[in-house]
């Protein structure tokens, strides 16, 4: 059965096993959520979350990012929604999976409710993204349309990592996994209103994964093939799926290291053209004055999600392969201070947009979604053109962001955010060699400074 092969690896995967490469990997992956969720804390979206859950109460089991504490599956919903909403977490080609906002604010709320150790967390981590990976590919990208993988696959990872912190066996693994199947949802439909759901998306599929994993501590059983069974996932919400893929080399490499950083704060969809506009632009000192056509030749998916030439927030402008196109073509960059109203609504942008073509490449389709790729065609008012195309956009691993860039963007999205940048760094870079809760301690801490001046 599937799901008794992923509960075995789960249960057998030690820390000692993992090559270093694999756990210094898991702590940029770390870092990288850390910094997305401290970025996104002040969104309105998740002070709506942290409203709710204040309401709610809850035993002071673990750390909110937005400051305090609370319950395991609180932290859960507020840490995991933070993470996702400047639209800067990590991301996956082949599973089309944001893992690092479902998977590690679940692991790192267990870990710090049950007093677990940086070690035990990495492992978590990385059988965490090693699982939901897994199921993403197998299910992609039929799956895709109508699903947000991040939210369904995402529930089986975070209930992966859970059940490894919690040292469950095989068959409660396996009860945790079936579970979390069961609750495992997110349609795409947000998209059409730019609506705050996708921050549900990730918050519900924390909670999910560790409900699912507490649970079946307590031998809360559940299908034992939810999965591949006649009414289980892949049936039930993919019209393509190939089980193989579960457990091909499964313990015998490690699917974390294949995974992709963002450099650009927007829908990874609309990055391989931004790259290409970006380059063309620098390379050819180009001035966006003078640009009579920007055409994108990539794969459907884009215009399914991205396909939007009138964004009408800023959330949306981010889903929008027109306005990213056109920002990074007028500003040189699209980091997270740049999406902002005043540049939504500015005239430069918006005649720009106006001249932004997005179409489908049978190249870019058929390579999809090994491939993220695009090519750009930008054509001068004085008819010179130039031209541009890339297979992988940068931070996926054949484009690789480098351990000094990904500090560096962790400094750009915390900028104004936390006190000590540094401390917090290192806190995540030396994570197997303190306890979870020490690390934990320090988004603590930040919000009690500022209180206090």
């Amino acid at each position: 059965m599937i799901s008794k092969s992923l509960a075995e690896y789960a249960v057998e995967v030690k820390y000692e096993d993992l090559p270093k490469e694999v756990v210094e990997f898991t702590k940029l992956c770390i870092l990288d959520w850390y910094g997305s969720a401290l970025a996104g804390k002040g969104e309105k979206p998740i002070q709506t979350i942290l409203e709710l859950v204040q309401e709610w109460g809850g035993n002071e089991q673990a750390t909110l990012i937005t400051g305090g504490k609370s319950s395991v599956g609180n932290a859960c919903l507020v840490n995991a929604a933070a993470s996702h909403i400047v639209e800067l977490d990590d991301i996956h080609k082949s599973s089309i999976i944001h893992a690092g906002t479902v998977v590690i604010p679940a692991a790192a709320a267990v870990a710090e409710a049950y007093n677990l150790n940086g070690k035990e967390l990495i492992t978590a981590v990385a059988v965490g993204y090693e699982i939901c990976y897994r199921i993403g590919e197998a299910v992609s990208p039929s799956h895709y349309y109508y699903w947000h993988n991040t939210a369904t696959c995402g529930t089986f990872g975070s209930a992966a990592a859970a059940a490894k912190l919690l040292n469950l066996t095989v068959e409660q693994t396996m009860y945790a996994l079936g579970n979390a199947g069961s609750q495992a949802a997110g349609l795409w439909e947000f998209i059409e209103d730019g609506a705050n759901t996708k921050q549900l998306h990730t918050a519900k599929a924390a909670y999910n994964g560790v409900l699912a994993a507490l649970l079946a501590k307590k031998d809360f059983t559940s299908a034992s093939r939810i999965l591949e069974g006649r009414r289980g996932f892949f049936n039930a919400m993919s019209e393509k799926y190939d089980s193989e893929k579960i457990t091909k080399n499964l313990g015998k490499e490690y699917k974390i290291i294949e995974n992709s950083f963002k450099i650009h704060a927007s829908c990874r969809h609309t990055h391989p053209a931004m790259d290409c506009v970006q380059a063309i632009m620098k390379e050819n000192c180009l001035s966006y004055e003078h640009i009579q056509n920007i055409s994108i030749l990539t794969y459907q998916t884009v215009l399914n999600i991205t396909d939007n030439p009138n964004p009408e927030t800023v959330y949306a402008s981010k889903f929008s392969s027109q306005f990213c196109s056109a920002l990074i073509a007028l500003k040189g960059s699209a980091s997270i201070i740049d999406y902002n109203e005043e540049i939504l609504q500015s005239l430069e942008v918006r005649e720009l947009m106006k001249k932004v073509t997005v179409a489908v490449d049978p190249y870019y389709e058929n390579a999809y979604p090994e491939k993220w790729g695009a090519k750009v065609v930008i054509t001068l008012n004085d008819g010179s053109i130039f031209c541009k195309a890339t297979d992988y956009p940068k931070g996926d691993p054949e484009k690789p962001a480098s351990r000094e860039e990904l500090i560096k963007k962790f400094k750009t999205m915390t900028l104004d955010k936390i006190w000590n940048t540094d401390e917090h760094i290192q806190a995540v870079l030396r994570l197997e060699e303190i306890d979870t809760a020490e690390w934990m301690s320090l988004a603590l801490g930040e919000e009690q400074c500022k209180q206090t001046q």
